[in-house]
């Protein structure tokens, strides 16, 4: 059977259900707000939270960034100021070691010429009596009457001479019959003498000496080239 309902009925019951409607969907709009903002673990929440701890990361990380660099700065300074301090140090002793350098020369310097002075004195001094020969020779020749005795006041002088100067070390060059020998001759003439092997000295123009072993003078002499 049919349940006929008039039109007044229908109107109320639409009308019910109309309210019934609206209303559920404002009850459904009022649950969701708090619903999303009392949710701890929404997607809001979680990012911000999220952003906090890196940031705090982040910031921990810089101070411990600054922290080494400015312990490292403070090391390098440090090492800095003991390199100084050596340089320091290294350049004071190169100079007192160029002053103690110059000392030493100055007194070298004041030594030699001090013992070259003591040498010279004590030359001097063998060549003073040779002197006195020669100037008490001269003052006998002046009233002697025997020439021979100035001759031979003369060749005693000539050997005093000659024990003095091979006292110092002093010695004559051998030359004449010798061979040929630049380190100690110096030819100034070529001569001829079949009698003579070549490069043999034949006569000697100025005696050469030597001291120990170093050449005083050349002998100067006239060598024979036969050729």
């Amino acid at each position: 059977m049919f349940n006929w309902k008039s039109e007044e009925d229908i109107r109320e019951e639409t009308d019910q259900n109309l309210n019934e409607n609206v209303q559920a969907e404002m009850n459904a709009e009022a649950g969701s707000v708090p619903e999303q903002a009392e949710t701890p673990g929404s997607d809001n929440g979680e990012g911000t939270a999220g952003n906090t701890a890196e940031e705090t990361k982040q910031e921990e990380a810089t101070e411990e960034t600054l922290e080494d660099v400015q312990a490292r700065l403070t090391a390098t300074a440090a090492l800095l100021k003991t390199r100084e301090e050596e340089v320091t140090e290294t350049k004071n002793r190169l100079l007192r070691l160029q002053a103690d350098f110059d000392n030493f020369r100055r007194r070298n310097a004041t030594e030699r010429e001090e013992l070259a002075t003591y040498v010279t004195i004590s030359v001097v001094n063998k060549f003073l009596q040779i002197l006195d020969n020669f100037e008490r020779a001269e003052a006998a020749a002046e009233n002697a009457t025997d020439v021979q005795s100035v001759v031979d006041g003369m060749a005693g002088i000539q050997k005093q001479f000659v024990k003095t100067l091979e006292d110092l070390g002093v010695k004559e060059i051998p030359a004449q019959g010798e061979k040929f020998n630049p380190n100690f001759h110096e030819a100034v003439m070529r001569g001829h003498n079949p009698e003579m092997e070549d490069e043999t000295i034949d006569m000697v123009f100025e005696k050469g000496y030597q001291l120990h072993d170093k050449v005083v003078r050349h002998s100067k002499v006239r060598v024979i080239s036969n050729e």
